[in-house]
């Protein structure tokens, strides 16, 4: 069974991370002290004994530390960059915890700077560890090994929605055995899944089939047989999961309050209504986008000068959108485009080969230099560095009507970049997967969210291959 498997597998991670703390810790002791690059300066350094005495105590604290962010929960579906994040944070509070415990013990001589290349040394070892051990599990599901095999009960859109996400992702070594439903008809398939038999059998499949995982995902009009169902698959002992068919009025994040033992689903929780997360956002938003406006001055001003030089008409293109709380404002972009009519500005998107945009503007919008006047937009507290992209109002009048929880967007301020921009859905792309990002970013949204999102911008490059 995976299950077994699957012990036996995480007491290895275990044993391989305290062995990668134990290494980077002895690699940095000997590149402060014994290596060319040493401070060997006069006066010496404490004794090897007391730095490494410390491992009695860093070892166990760091597993901790990896267990709590949960390094050791099964993780196929996470991808490696959500990974490196929970490395690094459980790094950051490793490290802080050390320098605290050296504080408490007023030891005012154990290096720091031996601790700083700790601390980046087992961030990049753990992480190259981590994405070995993913190219190995990955390599032995194709080898049909690792492998977890799943009964789908009940027919419904949850049940495609899943096939779908296991189909586009057979590195999770996910294999769906099939599915049990009462009204379509035995053979009907999806994507290779079929329907197997009906609901009613469900007993007679778990007690000749070895199942590693059960998922329910009755459609809506079912749900009175949601109890009778949990109750059977939990006496077979089998992991069971819950999908439930109204995920499209479900936030992606659900938070429950308890009313006197009684559990209570909000349908949408927005972080940044909290009057701390908000006004801590906008302080980041004020300094970095002055810093931005002080940094980038350069570049914009030679922006303008091409502008200016290339066509005639304004440098500064102000253009109505839509931001906080369905409020419209100006965004300002440098011009990219002949001047034209505000009925022709109407007409729709640029697309490819547009003979409206100039030789300059492509660039710009390749480079992403033009939204650089956004900058001031952010000061001013029109928009955010991170957030949803905003919309003209003919489009936001057009997609409430098609897209639903569309004007969901509009609940955060607008953002220069944000989670779906990283995500390649930039330019002309779908508008209904960029939503479904925005709503998740909004219902997520925690300032670390924020700092991964900027560094996913940096990491990915300001070239926008969809911009026309």
């Amino acid at each position: 069974m995976i299950k077994d498997n699957q012990v036996h597998l995480n007491r290895a991670h275990v044993i391989v991370d305290g062995i990668l703390v134990v290494g980077s810790y002895a690699l940095s002791y000997y590149l402060k002290f014994e290596s060319v690059f040493a401070d060997k300066a006069p006066g010496g350094h404490l004794p090897p004994e007391v730095y490494f005495s410390a491992l009695y105590f860093l070892v166990p604290c760091y597993l901790l530390l990896y267990y709590m962010v949960q390094l050791y929960t099964s993780r196929r579906a996470l991808r490696l960059w959500n990974e490196f994040v929970d490395i690094v944070q459980a790094n950051v509070m490793g490290v802080i915890g050390f320098l605290v415990v050296l504080y408490i013990i007023n030891q005012p001589d154990f290096s720091r700077s031996m601790i700083f290349i700790f601390f980046i040394l087992n961030i990049v070892l753990t992480t190259i560890a981590h994405w070995l051990l993913r190219k190995f599990l990955r390599y032995i599901r194709k080898k049909g090994y690792n492998i977890k095999h799943i009964l789908l009960v009940g027919y419904s859109r949850a049940a495609e929605a899943y096939i779908s996400r296991i189909l586009d992702n057979p590195q999770w070594g996910y294999i769906v055995a099939g599915v049990l439903d009462d009204f379509v008809p035995v053979g009907t398939s999806y994507h290779g899944v079929k329907v197997v038999g009906k609901i009613d059998q469900l007993e007679d499949y778990l007690e000749h089939n070895n199942y590693d995982e059960i998922t329910i995902t009755l459609p809506l009009d079912y749900y009175d047989r949601l109890e009778e169902l949990v109750d059977k698959c939990e006496k077979s002992g089998v992991h069971t999961k819950f999908i439930p068919d109204y995920s499209s009025l479900f936030p992606s994040n659900p938070y429950t309050e308890d009313v006197q033992g009684l559990p209570v689903i909000n349908i949408r929780y927005v972080p940044l209504t909290n009057s701390f997360n908000k006004y801590s956002k906008r302080l980041v938003d004020i300094i970095g986008s002055l810093f931005a406006i002080i940094l980038f001055s350069p570049i914009m001003a030679a922006a303008a000068i091409g502008v200016k030089l290339t066509s005639p008409g304004p440098i500064i293109f102000k253009q109505e959108r839509i931001g906080l709380n369905g409020v419209p404002f100006m965004m300002y972009k440098f011009r990219t485009m002949k001047v034209q009519t505000a009925a022709d500005e109407k007409k729709g998107w640029t697309t490819k080969g547009d003979p409206r945009v100039t030789g300059i503007g492509a660039f710009l919008r390749r480079t992403s230099i033009d939204e650089m006047p956004q900058f001031f937009n952010i000061f001013i507290g029109q928009m955010s560095l991170v957030g949803p992209r905003p919309e003209r109002p003919q489009f936001v009048e057009k997609f409430k009507e098609q897209i639903p929880r569309y004007m969901v967007k509009h609940q955060v301020r607008p953002g220069l970049t944000g989670w779906a921009q990283i995500n390649g859905y930039r330019g002309d792309t779908s508008i209904r997967k960029r939503i479904d990002y925005d709503i998740y970013y909004i219902e997520n949204w925690s300032m670390a969210f924020d700092l991964k999102i900027m560094i996913g911008t940096i990491r990915h490059g300001f070239v926008n291959k969809n911009a026309y």
